[in-house]
């Protein structure tokens, strides 16, 4: 006598393409319940793989901003303001929290930071109404100091 096929977990599932969340839920489901068989693995993987893009994102989002503030903070004292160091401060915070969540990218900050550090001048230049030339060609701080809660330039 051989062994009764198991009634799938979800008698619709959900299209990836129709509701992403609910989708990804009931993969979840999927996986803690072991039935791999079931799982939509090709959209699965390429969620996964969005979501380590988006984490990089994010923290390349955090480094700019930040140093776009520091900029603005450093080449336009006059206009210093809270709003300024409120940005300063909640991004490195959210700059704290996503390397300490993977020390790969908290690896790669280095690179990030060089990477981001263009369009960080970019954004000083036009919030400042200074010319891009007024802003040094590379980063002027050091990775310590970006990530350090108490450092604000001159």
């Amino acid at each position: 006598m051989g062994l009764a096929k198991e009634k799938p977990l979800y008698e619709t599932p959900t299209d990836y393409e129709d509701d992403v969340y609910l989708w990804l839920y009931e993969q979840i489901e999927l996986l803690r319940q072991k039935r791999i068989q079931e799982v939509d693995l090709p959209n699965l993987i390429e969620e996964l793989e969005d979501m380590g893009s988006e984490k990089l994102h994010a923290l390349e989002s955090a480094y700019r901003l930040l140093l776009a503030h520091l900029l603005k903070w450093k080449y336009q004292p006059q206009k210093r303001s809270s709003s300024w160091e409120i940005t300063i401060g909640r991004e490195r915070d959210n700059i704290d929290a996503r390397e300490r969540e993977s020390r790969t990218l908290a690896a790669q900050a280095k690179s990030i930071v060089e990477t981001v550090y263009r369009r960080s001048v970019r954004e000083a230049a036009t919030e400042t109404g200074l010319p891009r030339e007024s802003f040094p060609t590379e980063c002027p701080w050091t990775l310590d100091q970006l990530r350090d809660e108490d450092f604000l330039p001159d």
